[in-house]
């Protein structure tokens, strides 16, 4: 407005005097600096602000159908505690019985207990899709999301009963998440924040997580690499998403914003070693968050690699990683680093508090049984649920199920006199081998009489109690294949003497050829306290008899390899630039130049020891192999013990060996427990036998026939 009145009073050929030459001077230098002013805060205050994120998270459930007049299903999602949620929505992808009635089939959905959501299906006979938003006051830091409800196929009488069919059913598809709309809240200078922000889902999906090793990183860098990456492996809760360990020069660490660096002190970037106290650093290693230009780092650093190892280890270690406040901490020999449950007990407490389900028919509550890698269940092993139930039911028609992997293992029916206290124990199936992960399903038949039908959905109940456990028996896995990988590489959930040897110089697909190595490892590793150790050449016969043996890289790059190609099951040609045809696959000579292997061996230098080689003509192929064994959705693809990937992503899986365990030794162990009883049945009429020969001998020689037949031949 004022400039617009300078205008005119200079078209119009008024002079203004002084004091208007200063006014709209001042005027005008005022409003420069609100322009510039404005200009440089904007970005600050966007920043301050920090724009809204998205992140959406899938439920970890494939493809479930529930039948019934009455389903029910549970799904798990997470919130990170650095997140200011602005809105929560959950995506749904269900089908239901094309005999079903619109008007009486309901789906309820509730969070942590709380019902908050009710809708009938659309009249549609295909997929179905819903999107749910969820009031934020339900939130929590682990969610368990309930979807309940009756599939019914005709209208509802009161006078008459509805029958339950195979037709009432739901099928939820996989595919369903939870989208989160949030503020990131900056991270402290804490230890414990950086490694909450670090550790996030969201960070590691967008891949702002890395770990930082020097661009040709020593054996024991590598190791202490390894036990940070397998830290984290065993608490990322994604299944497809990983923390890569890669080098301060890649694209993929740039991008990041929170980085672990790991090095010895001399290996080091300046600019993180002038944050160190090289003094304190004779005797710890240390572990320092450090913040600049946006980014954010942890520094774990020692001059003595054991301690840069024992840092690392601390770092492994979710619980102190958690606790730590301060923004240093230093790490010394006698620092205790373990982590707190080293050993599987043989019992598994199902739940951690009581169950209350509610609601009349069928009401089920599962559970998650997970046993150590190198174990699986033994014969002997028993399931027992403690629980009680209401007393309004009609005890003719009401009952309880056990199920293991969806298979009826008992049940029993329900009685008054036992409502207040209840149990019910099962065995497991005698020599089915359930693997070391299975799921256990209580199962609830809540009938009511006609008399006593009830509108209030909270009746009738049934409540499973804490005190509900699973006794396992476990026996150790014998079999060197692709299916129980990677046994023999973990022993009691910790790392079984692994030597890994290496390439001489490190490529950037061997840097990822090694995170999918031990990402895997890391999932099923719950203790950090076994031993990694690296080897740029042959290992001594000591190493090799004594540890399981994990080589990776071309033959052009890694000399051992070379000279364990008589031992592998896909041979290289005399050249090592190719791979040669065998008894399992015909392989063109081009085609053999462009595939990678992942090979399950025995060890040649102990018999009850593995060899994992994964290797190729190009390190390109080799990292393209380690896809395969990466993660637990992608080993579960395999049955034999030799990996085969090519550059169209087609892989074969394939067996060599005829004995699949370990040793002979065991094999033939395992045949005779197999066969006990008729061992025992021929070791009888063996016994039989000789007492039968040893009668007639002497029965022959008490009567005389022996000596008459010596005299006879005289």
């Amino acid at each position: 407005m004022f400039v617009n009145k300078f205008f005119i009073n200079k078209q119009s050929g008024i002079k203004p005097n002084g004091i208007s030459k200063w006014f709209f001077w001042l005027i005008g230098m005022l409003a420069l600096l609100i322009g510039m002013g404005s200009n440089l805060s904007c970005p600050i205050s966007g920043q301050a602000a920090n724009n809204l994120q998205t992140y959406t998270q899938p439920f970890q459930n494939s493809t479930t159908t529930l039948s019934g007049d009455a389903v029910e299903a549970n799904m798990y999602f997470i919130k990170m505690d650095y997140w200011q949620v602005k809105k929560v929505t959950i995506n749904l992808n269900f089908q239901i019985s094309q005999l079903a009635n619109r008007e009486t089939s309901d789906i309820t959905l509730s969070l942590n207990g709380t019902k908050f959501y009710s809708f009938r299906p659309k009249k549609e006979t295909g997929l179905q899709t819903r999107a749910i938003e969820v009031p934020l006051r339900l939130i929590q830091g682990e969610n368990q999301l309930k979807i309940s409800g009756q599939i019914l196929n005709k209208k509802g009488q009161q006078s008459s009963q509805l029958v339950q069919t195979p037709a009432n059913w739901l099928t939820i598809y996989n595919g369903a998440n939870a989208n989160f709309e949030y503020r990131l809240q900056p991270p402290t200078t804490a230890i414990k924040s950086f490694y909450a922000h670090f550790s996030g889902t969201d960070t590691i999906a967008n891949a702002n997580s890395v770990i930082t090793l020097p661009h040709q990183a020593s054996n024991a860098e590598l190791s202490a690499g390894m036990y940070a990456l397998t830290g984290e492996a065993r608490t990322i809760t994604t299944e497809n998403t990983q923390i890569p360990v890669t080098t301060a020069d890649t694209a993929v660490a740039k991008q990041a914003d929170y980085q672990l660096v790991i090095a010895t002190y001399q290996h080091l970037p300046k600019v993180f070693q002038q944050q160190l106290d090289r003094q304190r650093l004779r005797e710890h290693a240390v572990i320092k968050t450090y913040t600049h230009d946006g980014k954010h780092y942890l520094i774990v650093s020692a001059f003595n690699t054991k301690l840069l190892q024992k840092a690392s280890r601390f770092i492994a270690n979710q619980e102190l990683m958690q606790e730590t406040v301060a923004d240093t901490k230093y790490i010394s020999n006698s620092t205790q680093t373990f982590t707190s449950e080293l050993q599987y007990g043989g019992k598994k407490q199902l739940t951690t508090s009581d169950d209350y389900l509610t609601g009349a028919k069928h009401q089920s509550s599962t559970y998650f049984v997970s046993l150590p890698v190198d174990r699986t269940n033994a014969d002997g092993s028993k399931i027992r649920i403690h629980f009680r139930y209401a007393k309004n039911l009609d005890f003719k028609r009401s009952l309880v199920t056990v199920y293991v992997n969806d298979s009826a293992l008992g049940s029993k029916r329900l009685t008054a006199a036992r409502a207040n206290n209840d149990e019910l124990t099962v065995s497991l199936p005698k020599g089915k081998a359930l693997g070391h992960s299975f799921t256990i399903r209580v199962a609830f038949d809540l009938e009511m009489s006609g008399a006593a039908q009830s509108d209030n959905a909270q009746t009738p109940w049934a409540l499973i109690k804490a005190d509900s456990e699973a006794t396992i028996k476990s026996k150790p896995v014998a079999a060197l294949l692709f299916t129980n990988y990677p046994y023999l590489f973990l022993k009691n959930a910790t790392f079984n003497h692994i030597a890994v040897v290496r390439p001489r110089t490190l490529t950037s697909d061997d840097f990822q050829t090694l995170t999918n190595i031990f990402n895997l490892i890391g999932t099923y590793a719950q203790s950090n306290t076994g031993n990694i150790q690296f080897y740029t050449h042959q290992p001594s016969k000591t190493v090799l008899k004594n540890s399981n043996v994990i080589a990776f890289g071309t033959p052009a790059q890694n000399a051992f390899i070379r000279s364990l190609n008589s031992k592998l099951y896909f041979k290289y040609n005399r050249h090592f630039t190719g791979f040669l045809s065998n008894e399992k696959l015909s392989i063109e000579k081009t085609y053999g130049q462009n595939i990678g292997t992942a090979q399950l061996l025995r060890s040649p230098y102990n018999q009850r020891a593995g060899l994992l080689v994964v290797t190729a003509a190009k390190s390109s192929d080799v990292h393209r192999a380690s896809t395969q064994i990466n993660f637990q959705r992608n080993i579960a693809q395999y049955q034999g013990d030799a990996i085969v990937v090519d550059h169209d992503n087609n892989h074969y899986n394939y067996r060599f060996k005829k004995h699949k365990t370990v040793n002979d030794g065991v094999n033939a162990k395992t045949v005779i427990q197999k066969n006990s009883k008729l061992v025992i049945y021929l070791g009888i009429a063996l016994l039989i036998v000789v007492i039968i020969l040893l009668a007639g001998f002497l029965i022959m020689r008490k009567s005389g026939l022996l000596e008459r037949k010596g005299q006879h031949h005289e």
